[in-house]
């Protein structure tokens, strides 16, 4: 089929090159405009932008496609089968949903209608389910409210991922589901299925400030966090003014004190929290590199018996 793809992270690449290599033609790629990283602020392109361009695909960064008139029109010239959508990063305007004659496939990380939304994977750890998957859907004008073309068996969790490894996977297990449901459009054997709104949730943007730890909630629900925002927005806390990121923690036996309490025993450094102890594995303290916590306790050992946040 004659494919415009819409992807920008690593995640979307695997699928892109799954689809080169089932011998669909990728008449065009849209991803999000190169972005200024780090401390230089120097530009870096998108994994998708990078891959396409390796592969020699007629590549598009517009900034927004709202009342993008040229966007349009090439789109509309470009005459695609379909659009495949697989965490773009952009919302595409109602105009545009309606230019492919197959529709636009969007590849949504959880079993819709469960966790409809921009942060399915990071609300799936936070929630502490026990299993997950991912679905197929074709794009409407709501918030991953469209029918469902497909999705995978549920995928049990083990309670330790973390959320770049678990999104990496249920994006590859898209794969197969991806080229399936083309070819049964292709045919004309798919059966969209209509989500049950009833049994909807919705997850949010999330924003920096959802990362900093307060320290009066439970240390499961802390550890938790630590999995889900490893990708952004990170989760952290204060000391002496500066931001201490958490980057490793797990559960550890032992009885609480006063909540941010940090306490450096037999080798292991943990935090009370309103419900637990969790302990710290690695760390790193604004302006430094990530240490495990061993070490950052020989860089300071003035950490213990303080308390975090203040």
């Amino acid at each position: 089929m004659r494919i415009i793809f819409f992807g920008s992270p690593d995640d979307a690449v695997q699928l892109l090159g799954s689809l080169i290599t089932a011998g669909h033609e990728i008449a065009a790629v849209y991803t999000q405009p190169d972005r200024r990283v780090g401390r230089g602020r120097t530009k870096q392109a998108t994994a998708v932008k990078i891959f396409s361009e390796q592969s020699g695909l007629e590549i598009f960064t517009p900034v927004n496609l709202r009342d993008d008139e040229v966007e349009f029109t090439r789109m509309l010239n470009i005459a695609a089968d379909v659009f495949v959508v697989v965490a773009y990063g952009r919302i595409l305007p109602t105009k545009i949903l309606g230019i492919p004659p197959f529709g636009v496939i969007n590849v949504h990380p959880s079993l819709l209608p469960l966790y409809r939304g921009p942060s399915p994977v990071a609300a799936t750890i936070l929630d502490g389910q026990s299993h997950t998957g991912v679905s197929l859907m074709l794009l409407d004008e709501g918030m991953d409210t469209g029918p469902i073309l497909a999705q995978s068996l549920p995928i049990n969790l083990s309670g330790r991922e973390r959320r770049s490894e678990l999104q990496a996977r249920l994006f590859r297990e898209s794969g197969s589901l991806l080229l399936g449901v083309l070819t049964k459009l292709q045919s004309g054997t798919t059966t969209p299925v209509i989500q049950d709104n009833a049994a909807a949730s919705v997850t949010q943007l999330l924003h920096r400030s959802d990362g900093e730890i307060k320290w009066t909630t439970s240390a499961v629900y802390i550890e938790r966090m630590v999995r889900a925002y490893d990708i952004w927005p990170g989760t952290f806390t204060t000391w002496h003014g500066k931001n201490v990121k958490i980057l490793h923690s797990q559960l550890i036996e032992g009885v609480a004190t006063n909540p941010g309490e940090v306490a450096f025993r037999n080798g292991h450094l943990s935090v009370s929290t309103g419900d637990g102890l969790l302990e710290i594995i690695q760390l790193q303290l604004e302006g430094r590199q990530a240490v495990m916590a061993s070490d950052f306790v020989r860089g300071y050992p003035e950490i213990n018996g303080v308390i975090l946040g203040n």
